[in-house]
Parts: structure tokens; C-alpha cells; sequence
């Protein structure tokens, strides 16, 4: 366990495992579309709701291949009050029920009764996701491939200069998120700094993450000594255009306006 020296000593880091999968994946979807905007303006029209109860199921892979993984980690509040007393027995409960449309963003959120409250997910990238495992996320949440596939299309470097060979070498990360009710208080930046240092000591010679938000961006791309950051590729998404079909160029994700990066932060 490890206590953050420039944060409230209330927070502490703990790695995760699938024990905190629903946890994890409840903090997710809620982040993803009640507190995003790039996702809010994609998915406009979309009961969001229902959505968070459906990516609650259909991110079940991505978060347990990470939590698998050994290398996630987790914010957790160590003087949480819980909302409903029968959280207590377990250290927490998601109370989401399936078969109420009704609960809106805040009542989700008041619904997620444990002490996690931020989570910075990231696996060995010599054992990647397996396109199938993820294929159910990609139906929820169609612009991630989008998303992936043009910072993977933008990226200029030789693959050979800095993809791993081995185990123990480059750390992919992959889901960021920190609860609503815990935003605006340094809980990301204080993760991935502590992950850039974890993997330093573990042997990783670098961490790619893709950034979905200005302030993740800005986090990995100016790490602290000894570490360097890079913004690889990247593209707005309200004006990048690519050739549809019938060879017209549209902007597939222009409904939103996000800066979308690929940064990679090695040591110097």
C-alpha cells in the first residue's frame, strides 16, 4: 500500500485485482458517459442509463484482462461513509439495479457505495486484448475503435524501435477514470506519476496510454524526473476527416471536440 506524500493521507494507493471488477467497471461506464464530453456529444441521443447498465457487462474483459494483469491501480478513500449500511459488511457495494431505468447520472453515482474512487488500469503489452474479448464494448461504445485506429494510423514511428519483445517491457494503459464526486483534487495525477514509478522499478522501460481528456494528456505528457513524455500522435475530433464508403471525406467523430493523443513516457 502506498500513501501519497503531496495528498490528503484519507487517499491511498492499492494495486487492484478482480475482486474490485464490478467496482472498476461501475466507475467506467459512469465516468465514460455522464462525465465526458467528447462522449456526450457522440451519444446524444442515447439513454445513457441504460447504456451505463449494459457497459457495466460488456467492458468485463477489458477490465479483467487488466486487473488480471497485477499492474492496475486504485485510489481508495480509507474515511469513505457509507451511504447505506449494508455496504459496510463487504467494504463497499454497487447497489446499480438492471431493472430501473429511471436512476439518472446522480443516482448512479450515489448507488456506487464503496471507497474506490479512482482507478489508472494498464496490462503487460506482450500479452495484448484479443479482439474478440473486446468486441461486446466496441458495440456499446462504437467510437473507441475510431478512436484507436487513428492514433494507430497517425503514429510515424518504426515499430521495431519501440514495441516490447519480451515480458516486462512496455506497460499499456487503459481506462483512466476518477469518480465524479472525487474530481478536481490531483487523485489522476497522483496515480500515474506513482505508476511511471512502480513500472521504473519493476523493469518497464517505457508506458503508452491513450488520452481521451486535455488533463490526462498534460499529466503523461510532462512526467516528472527522470521520466520523459511524448504526445506520439494526434488529431481533433471535430475536424479530423477520413473517406467514407463512397469516397467522401467526413468527420466520423465530429459530433464531439476532443484532443485525442497517443503518449508514450520512457525514462531519460
Amino acid at each position: 500500500m502506498t500513501v501519497i506524500n503531496d495528498a490528503p493521507s484519507r487517499f491511498v494507493i492499492r494495486p487492484l485485482d478482480v475482486s474490485h471488477i464490478e467496482w472498476v467497471s461501475a466507475i467506467f461506464a459512469h465516468s465514460h458517459l455522464f462525465h465526458n464530453k467528447a462522449w456526450r456529444g457522440w451519444l446524444p441521443e442515447k439513454n445513457l442509463t441504460a447504456l451505463a447498465y449494459e457497459v457495466l457487462g460488456t467492458s468485463d474483459y477489458l477490465m479483467r484482462h487488466q486487473l488480471e494483469s497485477g499492474y492496475s491501480l486504485g485510489m481508495f478513500d480509507t474515511e469513505y461513509q457509507f451511504k447505506n449500511p449494508a455496504s459496510a459488511p463487504n467494504g463497499g457495494k454497487l447497489w446499480w439495479d438492471p431493472q430501473d431505468p429511471h436512476a439518472d447520472g446522480q443516482r448512479l453515482l450515489e448507488q456506487m457505495d464503496f471507497p474506490l474512487v479512482s482507478i489508472a488500469l494498464a496490462y503487460d503489452s506482450i500479452h495484448p486484448l484479443d479482439p474478440a474479448g473486446m468486441a461486446p464494448l466496441l458495440v456499446s461504445l462504437p467510437p473507441t475503435k475510431d478512436i484507436f485506429g487513428i492514433l494507430a494510423a497517425l503514429d510515424p514511428r518504426d515499430p521495431a524501435t519501440w514495441q516490447a519483445t519480451g515480458p516486462g517491457q512496455v506497460l499499456f494503459r487503459n481506462a483512466t477514470n476518477t469518480r465524479a464526486d472525487y474530481e478536481g483534487l490531483g487523485l489522476m495525477a497522483k496515480m500515474a506519476r506513482e505508476m511511471m514509478f512502480r513500472s521504473a522499478e519493476q523493469g518497464f522501460r517505457a508506458i503508452q496510454i491513450e488520452c481521451m481528456n486535455n488533463p490526462v494528456t498534460h499529466v503523461w505528457s510532462h512526467p516528472p524526473p527522470p521520466f520523459k513524455g511524448e504526445v506520439i500522435s494526434e488529431f481533433q475530433t471535430k475536424t479530423y476527416e477520413e473517406k467514407d464508403e463512397n469516397g467522401k471525406m467526413v468527420a466520423k467523430l465530429g459530433l464531439a471536440d476532443q484532443r485525442m493523443t497517443k503518449c508514450y513516457v520512457t525514462r531519460r
